[in-house]
């Protein structure tokens, strides 16, 4: 081509669209979306099928959301949570669109938080043709009454639309009674996963003391054992997950739902049901020995019999929970470290285990032995280094969680050992480790430690165990009164020469807790935190690291949607005007008790974080209640915003 200059012009040739596809294949979510603005093919292209699965559309219940609810009529399928519906005008048509735009493309429906009608439910639900999730969790406005489809003509055009739904949560409902409970049920006759928890089951009946199933009618206050079994035996071929955590389940109810002839759970949530004991475990592993997914968390009467059950019981276990569970010791461990197909084990808040025989376990027969890529040792405050250090190489391979929050016995020499052996990990959680100081975030070797009387040159009173020489005793220093030896300009230059084991070797982690780790400073925060794939970072409650700390964050970790940095006094304003330019993807900020944050910081991250959606700048004293209402109009995503002891505090000042 040539302009009327006659100077040759180069066309640039477009792009095909399945190269623009893979290109944004890389991005995160967020980048796509700011990718997709750039012209007319690039947003073709994030509109791909690729990039279409599962996607869940979470709004509250506005005018706004109808003009939402209308685009999303142009995609195949998707998901919904709806949140703060009522029973006024505009839910009701905001209802009725979603009915009339997504009827046939909806595969998934939460209504968190609502109080609607049964009327407005009603004229929905049947226009849900595939519909496969349904959540209504908490909704006691529909069952309250215990008239919800009482009429025979609701039921036969409900069930001709849920039909094929196969998860149903019905969680939390104080009213839920037999009656409510069969008539929905009724409608879903293919039910894959139903979840009860925390509803008000009455679990009196037991058939096998001589109480025939006829001889009690449905009750209208409570949902009773023998309505569920009843559910259980009649979709026992294809209920696959149940979850009745936090309810009064007592063993015998327990075995009377898990020996249904022909029911074959994968999935059983048992989350707080305090009244079960090691015998209900027994005889739930006796019944169901294909169970995958174990969760018998916050059952204080377990102890190691039930890990002694499973592992000999479930050798098809994938994930266990036994968090809270503190009567287990370290009895069975090891046998259930030798299941191999387990690959999840929470074992947070069990007080007594000190990781000997997990490891024990992991040393058995590689060929049979746990492949473990999640590990929550969470509040077991016996887990010390040795443990640590023989689980990270034997865990090398596969580990990609690992919580270790408030193991108070932890050093440096666990995190030398993580930064060496766990470089594939993906989640670190280490806060309340209070004696994790620079020296192990860098991989370096403390070798002396500093004495606050040869520093000061203090040659005070010194004692034997003979006499003590004349002068004013002086008491000996407690251990959590010594302070580590500070890194200095020679030290980082060292580090920077040397190839140790520091944090840096984890390039791939996305989620990084350091809160409560007192010890750590501006030193080893601004030579380590450098990773391009963070999104969730949590250094609260670490009094020694300044803007300096912020500062470089905020450069390194460009992809951060979640930061804490709560209770850092050495955070300022000064530390958010450098940092807020390079934090566009931030959706949550935690800046409680930061007293040295003012205004300014809220005009700051008005004018470059606004993607934000919770900020908590609780007992930031110099912040005005004006400036945070200015805020919250202007962020169009901001929706939780804490802001606690500002306003009072104000008004005491113009006082």
């Amino acid at each position: 081509m040539e302009d009327c200059k006659g100077e040759d012009i180069i066309q640039t040739p477009e792009l095909p669209l399945e190269i623009i596809v893979y290109i944004l294949s890389f991005l995160h979510a967020s980048d796509r979306k700011d990718a997709s603005l750039v012209c007319r093919s690039w947003y073709y292209a994030s509109q791909d099928f690729h990039f279409q699965k599962n996607l869940t559309f979470s709004f509250p219940a506005s005018a706004s959301s109808l003009e939402l609810i209308k685009g999303l009529g142009r995609k195949s399928r998707c998901s919904l949570i709806i949140k703060q519906l009522d029973g006024f005008s505009m839910s009701r048509s905001l209802l009725l669109e979603v009915g009339l735009c997504l009827g046939s493309k909806l595969e998934s429906l939460a209504l968190p938080g609502s109080s609607i009608t049964e009327a407005s439910l009603l004229s929905l639900l049947p226009r849900l043709t595939s519909l496969r999730r349904l959540d209504l969790r908490g909704l006691d406005s529909l069952f309250m009454s215990g008239a919800f489809l009482s009429r025979e003509e609701h039921r036969q055009q409900v069930r001709s639309a849920l039909s094929g739904l196969e998860e149903l949560d019905l969680s939390d409902l104080r009213y839920l009674s037999d009656l409510t409970f069969n008539r929905l049920t009724s409608c879903t006759p293919r039910l894959r996963r139903l979840s009860l928890a925390g509803c008000h089951i009455a679990f009196e009946f037991d058939p096998y003391r001589g109480c025939p199933a006829g001889a009690v009618k449905d009750s209208s206050a409570l949902l009773s054992l023998r309505n569920l079994r009843r559910l259980v035996m009649e979709q026992r071929f294809t209920l696959k997950a149940l979850d009745l955590s936090r309810t009064s389940i007592t063993p015998e109810s327990l075995r009377t739902v898990a020996q249904v002839q022909d029911l074959v759970l994968e999935e059983l949530r048992l989350h707080g049901c305090k009244e079960l004991t090691d015998y209900s475990v027994e005889v739930l592993v006796k019944h169901q020995p294909s169970l995958q997914r174990l969760d018998i968390s916050a059952c204080t009467e377990l102890t190691s019999r039930s890990v002694e059950a499973v592992a000999q019981g479930l050798k098809a276990l994938t994930q266990l929970s036994l968090s809270r569970d503190w009567r287990i010791t370290e009895k069975g461990l090891a046998e259930l470290l030798s299941v191999s197909s387990l690959r999840s084990l929470d074992m947070s808040e069990c007080l007594h285990v000190s990781g000997t025989e997990i490891v024990k376990g992991l040393t058995g027969c590689t060929t049979a032995r746990a492949q473990l890529d999640t590990l929550s040792l969470k509040s077991c405050t016996y887990i010390r280094d040795f443990a640590v250090f023989s689980l990270t190489q034997l865990l090398g391979d596969t580990l990609r969680e690992l919580d270790l929050t408030s193991c108070v016995n932890v050093t440096d020499l666990s995190v030398r050992a993580i930064a060496t052996y766990l470089q594939g990990l993906v989640v670190l959680r280490l806060g309340l480790c209070k004696e994790i100081t620079d020296w192990g975030l860098l991989g370096m070797v403390e070798t002396t430690k500093c004495d606050p009387d040869q520093e000061t040159g203090d040659k005070g009173p010194r004692f034997t165990r003979t006499f003590g020489n004349m002068g004013f005793f002086k008491p000996p220093r407690l251990p959590f009164e010594e302070r580590p030896k500070l890194v200095t300009q020679n030290d980082l230059q060292q580090f920077k020469e040397q190839a140790g084991a520091s944090l840096l070797a984890l390039n791939r982690l996305q989620e990084l807790d350091l809160s409560a780790c007192p010890k750590l400073t501006d030193s080893s925060i601004t030579q380590v935190l450098r990773y391009p794939d963070l999104r969730r970072l949590s250094l609260s409650m670490l009094p020694e690291i300044t803007d300096a700390s912020l500062a470089s964050v905020a450069w390194h970790c460009r992809s951060l949607t979640s930061l804490a940095l709560s209770h850092c006094p050495g955070i300022s304003d000064r530390g958010v005007a450098q940092a807020a330019p390079y934090l566009h993807r931030l959706q949550h900020l935690y800046l409680s008790g930061c007293s040295n944050i003012t205004d300014r910081s809220l005009f700051l991250l008005l004018q470059h974080c606004d993607r934000l959606q919770t900020l908590d700048i609780s007992r930031c004293k110099n912040i005005s209640p004006t400036t945070v209402d200015l805020l919250q109009s202007r962020l169009p995503f901001l929706e939780n915003v804490h802001h606690k002891f500002i306003e009072s505090r104000s008004c005491y000042r113009k006082k």
